[in-house]
């Protein structure tokens, strides 16, 4: 991966077919702006976040690019939780299958889905309340298939990751290391002083640090969150930087930390958040910052 950022295809996926030139758009200003990590999973738009990406992989030097999707996690409860109206939204049952026999057939329909013979990553999707099939049957699967690179958890989960640090080379951490939580911060030493590399994911809090009015965590804003994000929107005005600059680079603080996943859809956001990692950044508002974490 050259530089910090990588490309979480959550959003695109969730969008499917309806949003593919905007999308397909979108990966490729990450590929021009030098983004060459993309992150997929089955799950995202039940399939369509690895069509799309291996549509882009197409025209892109495959040694140039690293690729990694999920295992474990089928289907999600909201279609598309990165929308913009999730409230009303019908779920519906999420699917897990961590089994031997599942993991294999997944692994071959991504490397199908996105023209792929080989995975750089795979990462076990989810598996809180699935340990012990994760332990037992998805990790040693995984380790048996020569398609497969590196194996990690990709999880919201401290205890998860904690749990099954041990056995995986690479821990995506999501919501659970940002400017608002920081809840992964005793994961994320043991994971450098094991030598395993972290992926922190969401940095924007699923949209409220990138702009106070989104959603925070995929729901509606608390008030005291929402009060909090906003004095700190405050704070980093008074130093000349924009919040979700601040967002971006958080998770970077920590050595461990090796790069950042940010789900993106557009172009425009794209460029965004290449630029907001590219401006200057005075290191003396961390300190401001942090005193306004609970």
């Amino acid at each position: 991966m050259n530089g910090p950022l990588a490309f979480g295809c959550g959003p695109i996926g969730a969008r499917g077919d309806e949003g593919r030139d905007e999308s397909l758009a979108a990966l490729n200003a990450a590929w021009a702006g030098g983004i060459r990590h993309f992150d997929t999973a089955p799950s995202y738009g039940d399939g369509a976040g690895e069509r799309l990406l291996g549509e882009a992989l197409r025209t892109w030097p495959r040694a140039e690019v690293t690729v990694s999707t999920k295992v474990g996690r089928v289907r999600m409860a909201i279609a598309d939780p990165y929308g913009t109206d999730t409230m009303g939204t019908a779920r519906r049952e999420p699917v897990f299958d961590f089994t031997a026999p599942a993991v294999k057939q997944s692994v071959a329909t991504s490397l199908e889905r996105l023209g792929l013979d080989r995975l750089d990553m795979v990462l076990v999707h989810d598996p809180d309340d699935h340990l012990d099939v994760a332990l037992a049957e998805t990790i040693p699967a995984l380790r048996e298939l020569p398609e497969v690179g590196a194996v990690g958890v990709g999880t919201t989960s401290v205890p998860t990751a904690r749990e099954l640090l041990g056995v995986v080379d690479v821990v995506m951490i999501a919501n659970a290391w940002s400017l608002t939580r920081r809840d992964a911060a005793g994961l994320l030493d043991e994971c450098a002083a094991n030598g395993v590399d972290v992926l922190a994911a969401a940095p924007f809090d699923s949209g409220l640090l990138a702009d106070t009015s989104a959603k925070y965590l995929y729901r509606q804003a608390p008030a005291d969150v929402l009060a909090r994000v906003r004095v700190m929107a405050a704070v980093c005005e008074a130093h000349d930087v924009r919040l979700p600059q601040a967002a971006l680079r958080f998770p970077l603080r920590h050595p461990a930390v090796t790069g950042v996943v940010a789900g993106m859809r557009s172009p425009a956001e794209v460029r965004e958040n290449l630029a907001l990692l590219d401006a200057p950044f005075p290191d003396g508002l961390w300190l401001a910052l942090d005193q306004l974490v609970i």
